[in-house]
């Protein structure tokens, strides 16, 4: 029988390639005004640490800086950076400054100033003291009896009733089982064990993190970002800055890719923050070095396996381990973790598997 298709099999222009094509002005970093402050953010040069002392005077004190904030003059929110549908899976263990930093290039302070140069000398002005803590690198170290605590805060949480082990460093413990594995993988003809590790992988999008924030005619907040999430970004900035969602507005033009790590919530909220305590525009963009520093990577793993498999082919068990590296804070865990076993054991037409994942 035969069909008229209009667009399958077809060419379709593309509504924005002549735009594209042209250059013409369709990023975030081509709609900054000319009256927009810059901004940028101090890190931590430690893994794991106690801000004893900031001193932020000598930033204040320059011609051309217009705010600076940290833990101490920003409210305390816990929330997560994770792009999710709500209720949120990810815990609530992040905040827009913390007394405490738990990764080299976790947030410190951040400046708005006239330009670019102006904001170097105010971030290289601050002056912190840390008191430096015992750290942690990895995930089964993370999960040892005695390993350094990374989220002792109390305020950390999660909203839905997922296991969640502060004291143990544990994020997300997930477990299904159907059959029986142990019995199939004692009768199976050959039983074949072996692990895994995946690294980290850092997504790379020609366009790195960059948003802009301004106070519109109307009052409302408008956020202008390369986000792979905008309602997202809405919903976490309202948390972070305490301000109604219906008075923020997300703009997300043309994204010079994402692949994942543009569904964090990064710096909008600071960007926010600052655009409401100067009413100036504020506009940040990470450099590549930040990129790798302060943004998200892909989840390290480390897998184990049996596979109980007859001399017909036929499997018959499986058996899959997977220990998740979350890093510093356990955004997507729960979610990436279990689409470590959900997006792939049911491939396999095998009546016995039995799937534990944890993330640390």
């Amino acid at each position: 029988m035969s069909r008229n298709f209009r667009v399958v099999n077809k060419n379709v222009r593309k509504v924005d390639g002549l735009a594209l094509a042209a250059g013409n002005p369709m990023f975030v970093g081509d709609m900054v005004p000319g009256d927009a402050l810059y901004a940028g953010i101090l890190t931590s040069p430690h893994a794991h640490a106690i801000i004893k002392k900031i001193d932020t005077s000598k930033a204040e004190a320059l011609e051309g800086v217009h705010a600076v904030i940290h833990y101490g003059n920003v409210p305390r929110v816990p929330h997560t950076t994770a792009g999710q549908g709500y209720p949120e899976p990810s815990p609530y263990d992040t905040y827009m400054f913390d007394k405490k930093v738990r990764f080299v290039g976790d947030r410190v302070a951040a400046v708005a100033a006239e330009s670019p140069e102006i904001l170097k000398q105010a971030l290289d002005s601050i002056e912190v003291e840390y008191e430096i803590l015992p750290a942690v690198f990895d995930a089964e170290e993370a999960l040892k009896p005695g390993a350094p605590v990374i989220h002792d805060e109390e305020d950390a949480r999660v909203i839905i009733p997922v296991k969640y082990e502060k004291e143990r460093n544990l994020v997300a413990d997930v477990r299904f089982a159907i059959g029986d594995v142990d019995g199939a993988l004692q009768k199976s003809d050959v039983v074949i064990s072996r692990e895994f590790s995946t690294p980290y992988a850092q997504h790379c999008p020609i366009e790195p993190h960059v948003a802009m924030a301004r106070i519109a005619p109307d009052g409302r907040i408008e956020i202008i970002t390369s986000t792979q999430v905008p309602f997202h970004v809405r919903r976490i900035v309202a948390q972070t800055c305490q301000i109604p969602v219906r008075n923020i507005r997300v703009i997300k033009p043309r994204i010079g890719g994402g692949f994942g790590t543009k569904q964090e919530i990064l710096i909008e909220d600071v960007v926010t923050m600052l655009a409401m305590r100067t009413r100036r525009p504020v506009y940040l963009e990470y450099t590549r070095e930040e990129e790798f520093v302060s943004s998200r990577t892909r989840h390290p793993s480390k897998s184990r396996i049996d596979l109980g498999v007859n001399k017909d082919g036929t499997i018959t068990a499986i058996r899959l381990y997977v220990l998740l590296n979350t890093g510093a804070y356990g955004s997507h865990a729960l979610t990436v973790g279990s689409n470590a076993g959900s997006k792939v054991l049911p491939m396999y037409p095998v009546d016995n598997i039995e799937f534990h994942m944890e993330a640390a």
